[in-house]
């Protein structure tokens, strides 16, 4: 006799390298598009709400990483889900809208991430987002709505126009349905055929005070284009918020200023270098490839792959993503991470290549 139920060897997921199959493509909006995710065998996809992922593609026969935040919640953990905006121009975004179909697979690395409601877990929340940046403050809001936390949330979304607010319905769903949920959107503007009767305008002070008057008691979560997050922290910093109790989303597009020292900072280098003799120089090994190249005192690791003509997979470039981490075999380097590690890596001996800058001579296993 068949059995009637079955037995299933569940995996965890880990921080890594996986491969999982695109199951389902939900039209959110007309420009954004949910992407949901399976592994071929039943994994359990436990993540800390706010994470993200790093998508591993290959467009027009170049690799390609970029990095994605999870917009669903643990709760679900046979699926998980990314949510894209369509970007004008948008190497990555516009390549999955248009080739990432039902049954294609692709690779992912992580999940990663120190933006998330776990490790700043409180009981009273303000989650604020702009456009595609509400992806992990939803990925908040659903994993306490689905395991019924008692935690009070004041949910704060601004978008372009209401026909580009991202997930509606099921954020009017839960306001609905509990009442510890509080839903309010902000728009831009409305057009004619629009029926409106929210917020219009941008989020100030007064708009603040008026949707959550105790807002200096609450963690706050954030995630939106970059002059979005930086008029938010400036307006809160204004007030006298605690910001040790503010957080926010920071792997996407680099800000200009760190450009521009970035910019700054590799001439100046330059111009040291041009200086130097060989004995101030530092030895780093590839010992995978049996490469070694000599770099000069700051540059990262990664740089020194660079100049060999070694591919070391890297997606924020920042300490963020985790997607560059290697096996550090011997020498001292200086990483300076921004949550793309874990301690139990590090005590391994892995290392970010995008932010480790070696101290002595260094063999890298890769």
């Amino acid at each position: 006799m068949t059995p009637s139920v079955h037995s299933v060897n569940t995996q965890t997921w880990v921080n890594g390298r996986h491969l999982v199959r695109c199951v389902k493509v939900i039209q959110e909006t007309w420009d954004v598009r949910t992407f949901c995710f399976m592994a071929e065998q039943p994994v359990m996809f436990f993540f800390k709400p706010g994470q993200f992922v790093t998508l591993e593609l290959e467009i027009d026969g170049r690799p390609v990483m970029r990095s994605y935040t999870i917009s669903s919640s643990p709760s679900l953990p046979y699926s998980f889900s990314i949510t894209i905006k369509r970007v004008p121009g948008g190497l990555v975004s516009n390549w999955l809208h248009d080739h990432l179909l039902e049954g294609h697979e692709v690779a992912v690395h992580g999940p990663v991430g120190d933006f998330n409601c776990i490790d700043h877990s409180a009981d009273k929340v303000l989650l604020l987002s702009g456009g595609v940046g509400i992806t992990p403050v939803m990925s908040m809001a659903r994993w306490w709505f689905d395991s019924n936390a008692e935690v009070d949330m004041v949910f704060v979304h601004s978008s372009r126009t209401p026909k580009d607010i991202i997930f509606r319905r099921e954020l009017e769903h839960m306001d609905s349905r509990v009442t510890n949920f509080n839903l309010n959107l902000i728009c831009e503007r409305y057009e004619i055929g629009d029926t409106w009767s929210g917020f219009t305008g941008y989020l100030g002070e007064d708009m603040l005070r008026l949707i959550a008057p105790d807002f200096m008691d609450r963690e706050i979560f954030c995630c939106g284009p970059t002059p979005y997050m930086r008029a938010i922290k400036a307006m809160l910093e204004r007030q006298g918020f605690p910001m040790e109790r503010y957080h926010e989303e920071s792997f996407g597009a680099t800000p200009d200023e760190v450009k521009t020292d970035v910019a700054e900072q590799i001439e100046l280098a330059q111009e040291e270098s041009d200086n130097l003799v060989s004995e101030d120089m530092l030895r780093v090994e590839f010992a995978q490839s049996g490469k070694s190249v000599k770099i000069a005192p700051g540059e990262t690791v990664h740089s020194a792959a660079s100049k060999l003509g070694l591919y070391i997979p890297k997606a924020c470039g920042m300490g963020i993503c985790g997607t560059c981490k290697v096996l550090k075999v011997s020498g001292e380097v200086t990483m300076e991470h921004n949550g793309g590690i874990s301690e139990d890596d590090i005590a391994e001996g892995y290392i970010l290549s995008c932010c480790s800058i070696p101290e002595k001579d260094l063999v890298v296993a890769y």
